[in-house]
């Protein structure tokens, strides 16, 4: 770094009220890690925003400065797009807060809040709405791209929850985002990333969920094939209460699973169950789990909603190595099916995984120009992750990845979750996912960051057809 940028940098730390962030620090290497361990880069600076007036002052800086700009809110972007070699991260962290309406059933909440902030916040309230299914994961990152989670077949996508959103844009102006004001600028941030402005506040509506029934069953790998023909025709003909992701995983050593099971690789299903819960309501709707074949496992019970969504921190801390890919699928055949069972035998390390997550339900009932999310039609949202904590394991869960995604996207629908592309994806790839709405992100995108200044994301570049 040059001495009139050192100069400048420190002119930056005087005026913001968060922390400024270089290598110069002892803090650096804290500073600019994430959720992905697999991402190493260095940026000039990460400063962090206290409020609005912070993040003015940031994007200012780094127009004035020729500076490259990244976001972070959570920082659990897959491929690391919140940061940038010899560039600046525009940290949202310190707007870290939840205020929760409960007479009006919303919430407003800061730009740099994780999910189990809006989860803890609106739970005492006896209050939910569906985002996620690990809780430090980031609020902005997850909405922007759409957001599902284990509610959405009951209440939506978390973007179909989204009422406003206070944005910062490229030119510094403040506008807030709804269906009455900057409609189209609505529109775009409900699925279209984090290409049109900084995002420093959401409000959501919340939802009457407080205790729910969650209930985990696996079955061995060796099941694979019975168990998703089972599940294909089950989950979307259930009540719209009843939630499942199937997932293809490794048995982690430790509660509550049996230790005569520990490390085996199986197949299994995360149910979350939103109905009545007295009598035998969830042991009833689960009564099914024997269809497919008798379960290694299967664990059922009241739970709060929040210890649902924190259930799989512990498993997946920051700083492991992670490389993944998704796709949209609306059907299960069973050419896809085998595709599952070559690769869940071939689980590389004990944290590496595949999941569908059910998006159909209330989802369809917004309709599929609404926003922009373009795969309303779906049936599943899929992801592959190869995980591990040791960087020397980064080769084989990548190869893994690629090898399960690249011999079963013949038989997605082609595009995939925002959320759930990386680095590798090319514009045709990102073009793809946004289907016809594509145009009209590029038209939104003229009008509110015409110079592309956010382009650290899934790229759309300005442009009208």
């Amino acid at each position: 770094m040059s001495r009139n940028s050192g100069q400048a940098l420190q002119g930056l730390r005087e005026t913001l009220r968060g922390p400024v962030v270089t290598a110069e620090d002892p803090g650096y290497d804290e500073a600019r890690s994430i959720y992905n361990a697999m991402i190493d880069r260095r940026p000039a600076a990460i400063a962090g925003c206290a409020d609005v007036a912070d993040v003015r002052t940031v994007l200012s800086f780094a127009q004035d400065n020729g500076l490259d700009l990244a976001v972070r809110g959570g920082g659990h972007s897959g491929p690391g797009l919140c940061l940038i070699d010899g560039g600046l991260t525009l940290d949202l962290t310190p707007m870290r807060w939840v205020h929760v309406d409960p007479q009006a059933r919303t919430a407003r909440v800061g730009g740099g809040s994780e999910l189990g902030d809006l989860d803890h916040a609106a739970h005492a309230f006896g209050l939910a709405t569906p985002a996620g299914i690990v809780s430090t994961t980031g609020v902005g990152g997850l909405t922007l791209g759409g957001g599902h989670g284990h509610l959405t077949r009951r209440y939506g996508l978390t973007i179909d929850n989204l009422l406003s959103a206070d944005v910062v844009l490229a030119d510094g102006t403040f506008v807030t985002a709804s269906e009455s004001e900057h409609p189209d600028l609505f529109w775009a941030l409900r699925g279209g990333g984090g290409n049109f402005g900084v995002v420093t506040s959401f409000t959501f509506r919340l939802h009457p969920v407080a205790t729910v029934g969650a209930a985990l069953t696996v079955w061995p790998v060796e099941r694979t094939r019975e168990v998703l023909q089972w599940y294909r025709e089950f989950l979307p003909a259930a009540p719209e209460d009843l939630s499942g992701f199937f997932a293809l995983l490794t048995v982690p050593p430790g509660p509550p699973f049996p230790e005569p099971i520990h490390g085996r690789k199986v197949c299994g299903v995360v149910w979350c169950y939103t109905g009545d819960l007295e009598g035998e309501g969830l042991e009833k709707v689960l009564a099914v789990v024997d269809d497919p074949g008798p379960p290694l496992f299967h664990f059922a019970g009241p739970m709060p909603y929040p210890a649902l969504q924190s259930m799989f921190d512990g498993l997946m801390p920051k700083g492991l190595q992670w490389y993944w890919r998704g796709d949209f699928f609306d059907a299960i055949p069973d050419e896809a099916i085998a595709v599952h069972e070559k690769y869940g035998r071939d689980i590389p390390t004990g944290l590496s995984t595949m999941h569908l997550y059910p998006v159909d339900g209330a989802t369809r009932r917004s309709g599929a120009d609404d926003t922009a999310w373009a795969y309303r039609n779906a049936l599943w949202s899929g992801v592959i992750a190869g995980i591990d904590p040791e960087p020397a394991n980064a080769d084989p869960l990548r190869r893994w990845c690629v090898e399960y995604w690249t011999d079963l996207h013949p038989h997605s629908m082609g595009g995939a979750y925002i959320n759930f592309l990386g680095e590798h994806e090319n514009a045709g790839r990102v073009q793809g996912t946004y289907r016809d709405h594509y145009d009209r992100l590029a038209a939104v995108k003229t009008t509110y960051d015409p110079h592309n200044f956010f382009r650290a994301n899934q790229n759309i570049p300005p442009g009208v057809s």
